[in-house]
């Protein structure tokens, strides 16, 4: 097992204006980066992870994929994802955290969070920038969750979530009507979901989209009709892609042999992880871990 990897943070651990319960923080980017100065590097957090900015310019990569950082710019990253911010300029902002428990303990089930877009993991609007009539009302929120910190009075709570959910409806409405989404209250997109869910609790030891059938008591042929039905993928893709993703993220950490995280993945055959890794990326495992090591 390893013992050494990329740091993750957890949200208690973080030096920012937050609740007590510490299920929630949120500050100005600028302070956040000077309080906190480990985020620059690689890492990732064990909670969700929202950025909106007011002022700069740079890169951010998530997940080996680049986006810019320019004003109007909003993120929404989900826990366990990889990134890394690359700044060309002094960059300023907001920032928010929250746990994944932060809407339950308010009686709103967590499960609100599925409505919207960027947070799926297939998502390609994590990054959105927001339109100048937006603009001023995104401000405008995150100025009403800084103040309810400050105050701290009864109901703080509920009105940073209200406030919180107002910000995901604005964003969500900025996203293009025909980018799919697959957070309906269908049966078809219930049972996309649990496969998804499925997926991330057992992609290390299950790859095979006859057996994660067999565990939503659907067929395999019904299971591949919705994942393109819903998100244009083969169930086998998404299955392949998530292994995938998982093996980069390792990569990442330099002190991990391949062999390593082969083994971390349950492929016991070394060569055939290199061979996998190859055929779906076009690279090998320490060609992929040098191209990102030179792009950072």
């Amino acid at each position: 097992m390893m013992d050494k990897t990329y740091p993750t943070f957890d949200i208690c651990n973080l030096v920012t204006n937050k609740l007590s319960n510490d299920l929630f923080n949120a500050d100005r980017f600028q302070g956040y980066l000077l309080n906190n100065p480990p985020i620059k590097k690689v890492h990732k957090h064990s909670f969700y992870h929202l950025v909106y900015f007011t002022a700069g310019k740079g890169q951010h990569i998530i997940d080996f994929k680049g986006y810019p950082i320019e004003p109007g710019c909003i993120y929404f990253m989900r826990p366990g994802q990889v990134h890394k911010w690359e700044f060309e300029s002094d960059v300023d902002g907001y920032v928010i955290n929250f746990s994944a428990t932060f809407f339950d303990q308010l009686a709103i089930s967590s499960s609100i969070i599925d409505q919207f877009p960027f947070f799926n993991i297939f998502s390609s609007n994590q990054m959105l920038k927001l339109t100048e009539s937006t603009r001023p009302r995104t401000v405008a929120i995150f100025e009403e969750i800084l103040k309810e910190l400050d105050d701290n009075r009864n109901f703080t709570p509920t009105i940073i979530a209200a406030n919180m959910l107002k910000l995901f409806v604005l964003s969500t409405r900025e996203i293009n009507s025909e980018t799919p989404v697959f957070s309906k209250t269908s049966y078809n997109s219930v049972l996309l979901k649990q496969f998804l869910d499925l997926i991330e609790e057992n992609f290390k030891d299950i790859r095979l989209p006859k057996d994660y059938a067999a565990l939503l008591y659907i067929t395999s042929n019904h299971l591949n009709f919705i994942c393109k039905d819903q998100i244009h993928m083969s169930s086998g893709e998404i299955i392949r892609n998530r292994v995938l993703l998982e093996a980069k993220r390792l990569l990442v950490n330099f002190e991990l042999s391949v062999a390593a995280v082969a083994m971390e993945l349950n492929f016991f055959d070394t060569s055939y992880f290199i061979k996998f890794f190859k055929k779906y990326t076009q690279l090998t495992p320490e060609a992929f871990r040098k191209q990102y090591y030179n792009k950072s």
